[in-house]
């Protein structure tokens, strides 16, 4: 017996130590031109373990116990950098690739030291890069990188389902969104269009290499956003093998394949499906969303100087009822799900974007040639009373299709950086749609029907300079761009929309510098808002709609420790809009609105609408190092718009003080153990106009009570919202193939903050609703039976009211495998 326990423990010893092959295998380029850079200095950050690239710029560490590593690479004549939490299994070889910028002040033999975070001098403050690993093991982002950035500052986090990306106190369709410098529309399943957001990201972290998240001082290169602008930067597909992950996680499960198609070609590929429906089916909740998606790069090198790379990304949604959960009159949820059951129409969206970019690397910089197209198309229905034999109060089907090609040069000559470029797009609207809306102006509800088309052709030019100087202690940074279309004259004038931006950097020390930048970004309204037509008239344009303008102005310090992985940050920051679009209907400015499904913006608007949003931001970074990653921010912020009397007052975007810590460990035997707390000021709300909803030929037609945004926009406010995310890994590694279980918990302590009641109708212990008896109105003989009587239609009376609380956050606990050989 203890010989064979003895050959056992045997068997496993030797199992495990054939498990410590890990390899990370690399090449090193200069980013400007594409050239390897032979004998450069490669070591695992931390260690005296290094290599020396080859010719060809490729170097590769062998027999690596599996797990993170900072890589750092130095060479003479160029800037240091570092890359941080290369992860290391035995299945596969780690591919990871040093892009380096020359650096004129380096001199030959001096030591030089890399740099943990980098800055560019086009956006010297404001920007925050994001890698692969830290949006994978973030607790409670589930992989999403909408929901990881809810830890950065500047950025409110929400308790609801939503992934709405708020920004400094903006609205969620002031950003925009490039993969691999291909703009793509959105980044979630379940888009509301006419803004953003959505419960599910549509993005696939494996596809990821690094994300760069521009809250402020904008590249010219990038137009339409108002408060950020994310750069989603992928990795290419492998050259050497065919390697599969699967991933089953809280809400979907997913593959991905990825290898080389032919000589110096390769791809990646991946598709979800989600089985959130059914989870939502045995938690009892009224809507059933379900949701697929893909994903797919193709890369082809022709050589060191010209490459091809085509992307693609797309997503199906479909988002039902469940009517079993009215079946239970008794349950304690049944008045909030039946409320929410009334009120979410059924809804079928898909999306996709597919597009090519071709670079060409000459001797002193890259041109760049960007063609791609986007679709949107969003079918969303609702019957009177949820019974599909009565008319529809809602029908819509919507589709948005845009094609775009950018011409772009980037080059150095004599330390200066220059960056310009063209662009052009076609984009062609589609709308046909009847429902209901209630007229604040008209005081009554009117029936809405109309189709549209819209063809609209836009152009745009850039530029931008960047000069180091004093040995690059001070850095200048001066950029304009100019959008123009073919919508309206005003529109179609590029000196109407010239948008300058200047930047500024000075080292005080090696360690501090100081940080400047202002500028005026534009932004186009929503096609939805463009394409509204009343009788066949598209009444915005005749009303001279207007491009959305903000200015921005923002300074800050910077304190960073490189040799230690840590950086302070602090900014302050001042935005004002203008032109923005002012509902006539509803009496209040769109950018209060987007944080639900449906549809924003469909309908007359006034460019009248001012803003403006300020605050602070202190960031404390310790990037990871020495098997420890922490994070703290710290926001206080404030958001105003106008409202229906031209008086500033807070936007639904106004939390007032955000707070995000998060931190995590690397622990022995391949245990990892991270958490996150967020707080957020709870967001403003405007309360119903109960007398307007009641009234009985409103309710019964519309069921979905009146907001008094003329009145009382905004004036009160939900609770303030917090939670803690815990995550666990375990990670198991075997000679071909490893495994990895987490457990993922948010919101821990089961927190839910109290937000703004729902308003109903009173019900009877028979489901019939109760009239007031103060506004029962009067009733006149029944023309179908002498004997009754039947409501006077030109005094219906009211219904009495009923509010149902409604709380936000749940306890949310998942499991997740993921499988990688």
């Amino acid at each position: 017996m203890k010989s064979l326990l003895f050959s056992i423990l045997l068997f496993f010893v030797s199992f495990i130590s054939q498990a410590q092959n890990g390899i990370i295998r690399g090449e090193v380029f200069n980013q400007l031109t594409n050239e390897p850079i032979p004998f450069a200095n490669v070591v695992i950050q931390g260690t005296t373990t290094g290599v020396v690239t080859d010719i060809n710029g490729k170097f590769e560490f062998t027999a690596l116990t599996p797990g993170l590593f900072n890589l750092e690479v130095s060479y003479v004549g160029y800037k240091p950098k570092v890359i941080f939490e290369v992860e290391v299994t035995n299945s596969r070889p780690a591919i990871v690739k040093f892009p380096l910028t020359e650096d004129a002040t380096q001199l030959e033999g001096v030591e030089v030291t890399a740099k943990g975070f980098e800055r560019k001098m086009e956006s010297p403050l404001s920007l925050r890069t994001i890698g692969t690993n830290e949006i994978k093991r973030n607790p409670g982002g589930n992989r999403d990188i909408s929901k990881v950035v809810q830890s950065l500052p500047g950025v409110a986090s929400s308790a609801s389902f939503r992934n709405d990306i708020l920004i400094r106190g903006g609205a969620p369709n002031e950003n925009r969104f490039y993969l691999d410098g291909i703009e793509i529309p959105n980044i979630n399943h379940f888009a509301t269009q006419g803004a953003s957001g959505g419960p599910v990201g549509i993005i696939n972290v494996d596809f990821i290499r690094e994300v760069e998240f521009y809250s402020g001082a904008f590249p010219a290169n990038r137009g339409n956003a108002l408060s950020s602008v994310f750069e989603f930067e992928q990795k290419d597909g492998r050259d050497d093998q065919l390697t599969f992950n699967g991933i089953v996680g809280a809400s979907d499960l997913g593959v991905t394949l990825e290898g080389p198609l032919a000589e110096n070609t390769t791809f990646i590929l991946s598709a979800r499906r989600s089985y959130l429906q059914f989870l939502f089916s045995v938690l009892g909740l009224p809507f059933l969303p379900t949701y697929n998606d893909y994903q797919a790069k193709v890369k082809h090198k022709f050589n060191n100087k010209n490459q091809l790379t085509f992307v693609s990304l797309g997503s199906l949604d479909d988002f039902s009822l469940n009517d079993k959960v009215l079946e239970d009159t008794t349950d304690e949820n049944y008045r909030a799900n039946k409320y929410t059951y009334d009120q979410i129409p059924i809804q079928n969206q898909w999306t996709y974007a597919i597009g090519s970019k071709f670079e060409h690397f000459h001797d002193n910089g890259v041109f760049t040639a960007v063609l791609s197209r986007n679709m949107l198309k969003n079918t969303s229905y609702k019957h009177l009373n949820n019974d599909e034999s009565q008319p529809k109060t809602l029908d819509y089907l919507s589709t948005e299709a845009e094609n775009k090609l950018r011409l772009e040069d980037y080059r150095k000559v004599n330390g200066w950086a220059i960056n310009y470029g063209v662009g052009s797009e076609f984009a062609r609207y589609t709308n046909r749609s009847s429902f209901l809306a209630y007229s604040a102006v008209a005081d009554k509800t009117i029936p809405i029907n109309y189709s549209s088309e819209l063809d609209l052709v836009k152009w745009n030019v850039f530029g931008q300079v960047t000069k180091g100087f004093f040995d690059e202690r001070l850095s200048l940074s001066l950029g304009f761009r100019a959008d123009a279309n073919n919508y309206t004259d005003g529109m179609s004038n590029l000196l109407e929309q010239l948008s300058p931006r200047f930047s500024a950097s000075y080292a005080l020390t090696q360690k501090v510098s100081v940080n400047f930048n202002t500028g005026i970004y534009y932004q186009l309204p929503s096609y939805t808002t463009l394409g509204y037509r009343e009788e066949g008239n598209l009444v915005n344009q005749n009303d001279g709609l207007k491009y959305i303008k903000a200015e921005h102005l923002v300074g800050g310090l910077e304190y960073r420790i490189d040799d230690k992985n840590l950086r302070f940050t602090a900014e302050g920051f001042y935005k004002k809009y203008s032109n923005s679009p002012f509902s006539i209907r509803q009496q209040v400015a769109l950018a209060n609105l987007g944080a639900d499904f449906g549809v924003i913006g469909d309908e007359p608007v006034t460019s009248t609408a001012k803003g403006r949003a300020y605050g602070f931001e202190f960031l404390a970074q310790q990037k990871f190092h020495n098997g420890f990653y922490g994070l703290l921010a710290y926001t206080w912020v404030r958001s105003e718009y106008t409202d229906a009397n031209n008086q500033f007052v807070p936007s639904s975007w106004d939390n007032q003080n955000i707070v995000s810590l998060t931190a995590g460990k690397q622990l022995k035997r391949n245990w990892e153990i991270g958490a996150r707390w967020l707080f957020s000021g709870g967001s403003p709300f405007t309360p119903y106009n109960v007398e307007a909803s009641m009234k009985r030929d409103y309710w019964l037609e519309n069921r979905v009570g009146i907001k008094d945004y003329e009145n009382q926009l905004n004036t009160q406010r939900a609770g303030n919202f917090h939670q803690l995310d815990v995550r666990i890994d375990k990670k198991y590694f075997f000679d071909n193939w490893s495994l990895n279980f987490y457990l993922d918990i948010q919101n821990a302590y089961a927190f839910s903050q109290e937000s703004q009641a729902a308003l109903t109708a009173l019900e009877d212990g028979n489901g019939e609703l109760v009239r007031d008896p103060n506004d029962f109105g009067n009733d006149i003989p029944n023309p179908n039976n002498p004997n009754s009587t039947i409501p006077d239609p030109n005094n219906p009376g009211s219904f009495v009211p009923d509010f149902i609380p409604q709380t936000n956050g749940t306890l949310v606990p998942s499991i997740g495998v993921i499988i990688e050989f």
